[in-house]
């Protein structure tokens, strides 16, 4: 009787007994003094000292809410059990999307507040807001970037940059151009989300540092440091049309250092979507969307070496099949002409790799080599290519005085081939095939002076000698100014060129509607380049955030490639432009944060003109106003976030078939707009769910019909001319021939989603 007393008396004591709860606040691995820790419910309170540690007196035995606020952070809450041993409090810097770390703008490692060139860095948490199958897809609510649908039937498409067609888009994965032509039309649905640590843009040209193709804009694909990554993650939705996304991540580690740290980590993701539920809403028998099944798998190894240096290896694989047509197509009609469908196949691998050579010097070792085949048919009209690239770079980063130096030497290597005209070689016995072979060495050089602490220039240039175009100079200088109140201004000038293959690159000539002509031997594209940047954030007493970026841009063409859809309707020229053509514009983004809300907006005003012989003419499928919005509210007692996203684009000019086409010469403003709700009561665990495209919007509300003659693909009914243009008959009165490329939206109308979230760390 007398320990049941004792053992009540214990426990009583204990309920009512004080204690201490200690721990460290800190963010990114740096401590955050004078953080305010408290427990509102029992009024108590503490500050962090200079290392980050505190320590909160007098708190009860049991379950308790404690806060944590600091200037310039994100507010924190956490539920904890006393008594508890030491806690680590991580906060989020309100700064943190002007102080992270960028790479693409100068090639090396600064904070993007420090950067000259002007970086846009865009996280997995923005993604998450409307999440999406791929990263393609991804890329549709950042300001001045659409992703461009170019075929109504097989859905394939590229990226716009300020309204700059696809082609003028780099795309590299952990800085690897490895996402060469081919695959800017076809394998960019293959990177999977799940991997991803952060989007870099660069807009303007770039090719001082990447070379060709980057002669629009840049978008960098950094992938997740294996050591860094969490354990697994897994992440699946499907939609009410049966789309099917599941991202699955994780990672492994072998051996340990002399700290207990493994040597080796390897990261391995896969992510497989599938979609074969035929869909006909507008009525034209053409499925909606395109049925895909495919998979990527992506695996990234990290080697930690002495002293730090740098080994990482990658490898990817991706494998896609797809196809669009008429509603009654199976693969037994594939390349037939009785029923239609564009049917592709799509296969993928790539390695790339970047070592640090254990020298004094800081020299890297970067390369890649990547194989793409394509097995494809636009109804009877077939496109087998293949496409070899390595890539291999050596590089050397010096810091000396007051100078940031990056100098190096590349070399790229591709090969092509095809089945169309663009591989053919005359020869005594007709045509022969002559697949494209191109080596093209280079050698560059940039140095960032810090003139004072508030100025710098950056001065750079590059050499490249292509085998089939021969010399090409391409010189940059930047400069950068930040007043005494954290205004930071930017300007950058610069040149870019693209060498061009069209049959890579321009799906409207391969979809077998039109004939393919080239007017000329084509000549690599140039620009000339102007930018101009501001930027400011500011943190108020109430710990609410601002931030404003505006960049006025200005690009020049000289020999830029035209394909020239109207002269005739059955046939598209391609010729380098004998005048020049002009993009300009002004680009804005705001960005607001403040208690449980966040805002990001955007907008922007572009003119891309096309000037010849006196005239202007505006460029086809290119909007002159788009914005994008993203808005977010959590309510942390329901464990309860909203996210509602959308975009907003002006009226296009759209490729139409002749005077008599009925279609409207331009389209609608038009918006997609989506709404999310994610649930996080658990730990590990997210479920989340929502609408896309709210407003129900699809290009046949604009037009009568999207498809000309969906009902007569093969144009069997149609009469032609002794010239080949179609003739206006009872059955065919507006003298049209099958044609997919009328498109500038998404032909998928509203649809709901739901997904689960899981991450073990």
């Amino acid at each position: 009787m007398r320990i049941l007393t004792l053992l009540f008396l214990f426990g009583a004591f204990s309920l009512h007994a004080q204690h201490s709860l200690t721990g460290r606040v800190h963010s990114i691995g740096n401590p955050v003094p004078f953080a305010k820790i408290g427990i509102r419910a029992l009024s108590i309170s503490t500050e962090s000292s200079d290392d980050g540690s505190f320590s909160l007196p007098d708190i009860p035995a049991g379950v308790h809410e404690i806060e944590v606020r600091a200037q310039g952070f994100d507010n924190y809450t956490q539920v904890i059990s006393i008594p508890s041993s030491f806690i680590e409090i991580e906060l989020n810097s309100l700064f943190q999307t002007i102080d992270e770390v960028v790479v693409t703008g100068t090639m090396k490692e600064i904070s993007k507040k420090e950067s000259t060139v002007n970086v846009e860095v865009y996280s997995p948490t923005f993604f998450k807001k409307n999440p999406s199958p791929s990263v393609y897809d991804a890329l549709q609510n950042i300001n001045g970037v659409r992703p461009q649908l170019n075929c109504n039937i097989c859905n394939t498409g590229d990226i716009h940059i300020n309204g700059l067609e696809g082609p003028y888009t780099m795309i590299l994965i952990d800085g690897m151009p490895i996402v060469s032509s081919l695959a800017t039309v076809y394998g960019l649905s293959g990177i999977p989300n799940s991997l991803v640590e952060r989007i870099e843009i660069v807009k303007g040209p770039s090719s001082t540092l990447y070379g060709s193709e980057a002669i629009g804009g840049i978008i960098n694909v950094i992938t997740k440091n294996p050591t860094g990554a969490p354990l697994l993650s897994a992440d699946i939705y499907t939609t009410s049309w049966l789309e099917t996304n599941a991202d699955l991540a994780f990672k492994l580690g072998a051996g340990k250092t002399e700290n207990n740290r493994d040597k080796l980590t390897v990261l391995t993701g896969i992510n497989y979507f599938n979609y074969q539920l035929p869909i006909d809403n507008n009525g034209d028998n053409f499925t909606d969307v395109t049925l895909q099944n495919r998979i990527s798998v992506f695996q990234k190894w990290n080697i930690r070496r002495k002293e730090n240096r740098l080994f990482t290896l990658a490898a990817r694989y991706y494998y896609e099949d797809r196809w669009g047509g008429e509603m009654n197509w199976n693969s037994s009609f594939r390349g037939g002409d009785s029923i239609y469908a564009e049917s592709i196949y799509t296969s993928r691998w790539e390695v790339m790799g970047t070592y640090q050579l254990p020298t004094k010097e800081q020299l890297f070792i970067s390369g890649s080599v990547n194989r793409h085949v394509q097995n494809s048919f636009y109804g009877t009209t077939s496109f087998m290519a293949n496409q070899n690239i390595a890539f291999g770079q050596l590089y050397w980063d010096k810091k000396w005085k007051k100078h940031d130096l990056l100098a190096g030497t590349s070399l790229r290597y591709t090969f092509y081939d095809d089945n169309t005209t663009a591989t053919e070689l005359s020869g005594y016995n007709g045509f022969i095939n002559h697949p494209s072979e191109t080596i093209l060495p280079g050698v560059f050089i940039q140095d960032e002076l810090k003139l004072t602490d508030r100025q710098k220039v950056l001065a750079g240039i590059r050499y490249d000698y292509n085998s089939q175009h021969g010399t090409i100079w391409t010189p940059r200088l930047g400069y950068k100014l930040t007043t005494a109140r954290d205004h930071v201004m930017r300007l950058n000038l610069g040149t870019g060129y693209r060498v061009v293959n069209v049959f890579t690159e321009d799906h409207a000539a391969l979809t077998g509607a039109r004939t393919v002509v080239l007017a000329n031997d084509l000549d690599p594209e140039q620009s000339y380049n102007a930018n101009l940047n501001y930027s400011k954030a500011w943190i108020t007493r109430k710990n609410r955030f601002f931030s404003i970026d505006a960049t006025a841009f200005y690009t020049y063409f000289t020999n830029r490639i035209i394909a020239d859809y109207t002269t005739d309707p059955n046939v598209i020229y391609y010729a380098n432009l004998n005048a020049h053509a002009v993009s300009q514009g002004i680009s804005m983004n705001f960005t607001t944060k403040f208690g449980h809300f966040t805002g990001n907006l955007g907008a922007t005003l572009m003119d891309i003109g096309i000037y010849e012989n006196g005239t202007k003419n505006q460029q086809l499928l290119t909007e002159k106003v788009t914005g994008t919005w993203s808005l977010s509210y959590a309510f942390p007692a329901l464990h309860l976030s909203i996210d509602y996203t959308g975009n907003l684009y002006g009226p296009m000019q759209l490729p139409l078939l002749g005077e008599l086409d009925p279609r409207p010469a331009y389209s609608p403003w038009w918006s997609i707009q989506n709404i999310q709700f994610t649930f996080d009561k658990w730990k590990k665990w997210e479920v989340y769910g929502g609408v896309k495209n709210l407003l129900n919007w699809t290009p046949n509300k604009h037009a009568d019909f999207i498809i000309a003659r969906s009902h007569d693909p093969f144009d069997k009914l149609v009469q032609f001319d002794t010239q080949g243009n179609a003739i206006a008959t009872a059955e065919n009165p507006n003298a049209l021939t099958f044609d997919p490329s009328y498109v500038f939206a998404p032909n998928q109308g509203i649809r709901g989603f739901l997904g689960v979230r899981y991450t073990l760390r």
